[in-house]
């Protein structure tokens, strides 16, 4: 999906040719810089990720800017789009008393969900969650919140003490604290930004793989078919993941959230 695989494609370099198939790597996720101010460059993902926010502002913004009681337009959309989180992803964690979360939750969703769908869109062709980068901070926004309510609702002590299950002999207890505290500072975090960022990032190198062949059209009639099918299968799958991986990171964090409220969950 990038330059370097278009240009090779069509200046022939196909797997009939001496070159062979350009294997797509860490050289697909790298971008010159549009400017530079010292060290500090702003790439494609950067502006994609301002462009993403930008859209969820604005929609919104324009949706709700003067509410009718009969929604139309604009804000039956939005007012469709916020229920949808709310009755998926909210409720079913954290209940009627989660309300006041929805306005994060449902910000959260549609900022990773465009960051994704940037992959699927021409000319910005690039899943901005699949750079590490974009995804550790909106992590530690997630867990910063997730232990301060959890201090907040249950004390300091209490909130560790319920990390730990109750009833358990005592010498077991010597391998179960730390494993359950590897397991809430550490292996939680860490599987909910690799779990988007590996989705999003294998999902991109599929893409590549599937566009180079589609453009490399003197690999013959039968590679051109199969690499024009194989683009669709990718780009309907990529549909769904896209989606799908911006419903599990919000639904992981109403979990979160719930957990902190109250230990029993």
């Amino acid at each position: 999906m990038t330059g370097d695989v278009s240009a090779l494609a069509s200046g022939g370099c196909h797997i009939f040719s001496g070159c062979g198939f350009p294997a797509p790597g860490l050289q697909d996720f790298e971008w010159k810089p549009f400017f530079t101010i010292g060290s500090f460059g702003f790439t494609k993902p950067m502006l994609l990720a301002i462009l993403a926010a930008l859209v969820v502002i604005v929609f919104f913004w324009v949706a709700f800017r003067s509410p009718k009681l009969v929604p139309r337009g604009m804000q039956n959309i939005g007012e469709v789009a916020i229920l949808g989180v709310r009755d998926q992803i909210l409720r079913p964690s954290l209940g009627r008393r989660g309300d006041s979360y929805l306005p994060f939750l449902v910000s959260l969703f549609f900022f990773i969900y465009i960051m994704n769908v940037m992959e699927l869109i021409p000319v910005f062709q690039f899943p901005v969650t699949s750079r590490i980068g974009f995804v550790w901070p909106m992590v530690f926004i997630v867990y910063f919140l997730y232990l301060f309510l959890g201090v907040k609702n249950q004390g300091a002590w209490g909130y560790l003490k319920n990390m730990i299950p109750p009833g358990v002999p005592a010498p077991i207890y010597i391998i179960l604290v730390p494993v359950e505290l590897l397991r809430f500072f550490i292996f939680q975090p860490f599987t909910l930004g690799v779990r988007l960022f590996g989705n999003m990032f294998a999902g991109h190198l599929l893409l590549t793989i599937a566009t180079w062949y589609l453009l490399s059209l003197s690999v013959g009639l039968i590679y051109a078919a199969g690499s024009f099918a194989l683009a669709i299968f990718v780009f309907l799958l990529e549909t769904l993941v896209t989606l799908l991986q911006a419903f599990i990171f919000t639904t992981l964090t109403a979990t979160y959230i719930a957990s902190s409220l109250e230990a029993s969950h």
